[in-house]
């Protein structure tokens, strides 16, 4: 990117966090009329102002992309462009959730360190703008040029915030002790499972954007394995997905074939990305057999020696998985260029006329 052209597109991320303050704001004097409101809690600011942000969030997001990505599937056949429609679809969901979590973990921890602290509707609004401005800018940002190595952070940074928050909120304090799908349960289980779903969501869009990549680095003739790629990691976040709707007090096999399944399918969508990139690379490949090392010493840490509950080895395996992550993305982005790469196929799957121009 040029210097004139980043001054630029930091000038319009600049407007773009003024209109979202102000939109946050005005939005926020209309919803919070009334006495004043404390933080957190019953009739508390975190609610509202957690939908107002979020909605302003995915609007922020919506109107960068179509500012800066207009026209960029205009020579895409119809189902490349489809997959791309559909992934901005599902990340405008994700900023919307990743700010909304975001302001009610945040009411939680200023809720605790200012006790008794209330302010009226002027008040609220001004916070209710700020929180908005924050998410989206980050929206817009994205909205430019969003690169799979930013997804998988935006993952990983959702399921940290998402789960802290149900920590936080669970009606059990003592969950840890079993599992984490115990911050499914009850009334305030939709966190947990709220996070579930959403990450779910991330999870098959971090997929079509591995796929993306794939077909950047290989092309068409590619297509058909890159296909099985981005299947994988699609079942990986249907799965997880399915975590979240089917908490473990509703229906605790179809919970637990839907989470061990989700461990299968990521461990299957890994393995097959990596045998879809040429080399593959010696990170990737030390960093694989490094953290597969860890994972087998935390299974051996919990079964024979009991020295934490099934809940630290899960939180070992999903943390050992999204390190895995980061480092295949990064490795992706230094292999990949950035150019979109339009494809020659009119449907997916090869045709005769396709095949004579794969070769």
């Amino acid at each position: 990117m040029d210097t004139s052209r980043g001054l630029r597109n930091e000038t319009q991320t600049v407007w773009a966090t003024a209109l979202c303050l102000a939109l946050g704001t005005a939005a926020g004097l209309v919803v919070l009329q009334g006495s004043p409101r404390a933080l957190t809690g019953p009739g508390s600011l975190s609610q509202p102002i957690a939908v107002i942000a979020g909605i302003v969030a995915a609007a922020a997001f919506v109107v960068s992309t179509v500012q800066h990505r207009r026209g960029e599937t205009d020579r895409m056949p119809p189902w490349q462009t489809a997959i791309s429609h559909a992934s901005a679809v599902a990340l405008t969901v994700a900023f919307a959730a990743v700010t909304a979590f975001g302001v009610l973990l945040g009411g939680l921890v200023f809720g605790a360190g200012l006790h008794d602290f209330t302010t009226p509707a002027l008040g609220g609004a001004l916070i209710a703008g700020v929180a908005s401005a924050i998410g989206g800018r980050f929206a817009y940002t994205a909205g430019v040029g969003i690169r799979t190595r930013d997804l998988a952070t935006l993952l990983f940074g959702f399921l940290t915030i998402g789960t802290l928050f149900a920590m936080a909120t669970a009606a059990d304090p003592l969950w840890w002790q079993q599992n984490f799908s115990q911050l499914g349960l009850g009334a305030r289980g939709w966190a947990f499972n709220g996070t579930l779903v959403v990450a779910g969501l991330l999870f098959a869009t971090v997929g079509a954007y591995i796929g993306r990549d794939l077909h950047r680095l290989r092309g068409d003739r590619a297509l058909r394995g890159i296909a099985v790629v981005v299947a994988l990691w699609g079942a990986t976040g249907l799965a997880l997905a399915v975590v979240g709707f089917v908490p473990i007090e509703l229906n605790r096999v179809v919970h637990w074939i839907a989470a061990i399944g989700t461990l299968v399918l990521f461990a299957l969508a890994a393995a097959m990305s990596t045998k879809a990139l040429p080399g593959p690379p010696r990170a990737l490949l030390v960093a694989t057999i490094g953290l597969g090392v860890l994972l087998v010493a935390a299974v051996l840490l919990h079964i024979p020696v009991r020295l934490y509950s099934s809940t630290g080895l899960e939180a070992i395996a999903v943390g050992l998985g999204l390190v895995w992550m980061t480092t295949f993305v990064r490795v992706l982005a230094v292999l990949v260029p950035d150019a979109p790469r339009v494809s020659a196929r009119a449907t997916l799957w090869r045709g005769e006329g396709d095949a004579r121009r794969d070769r």
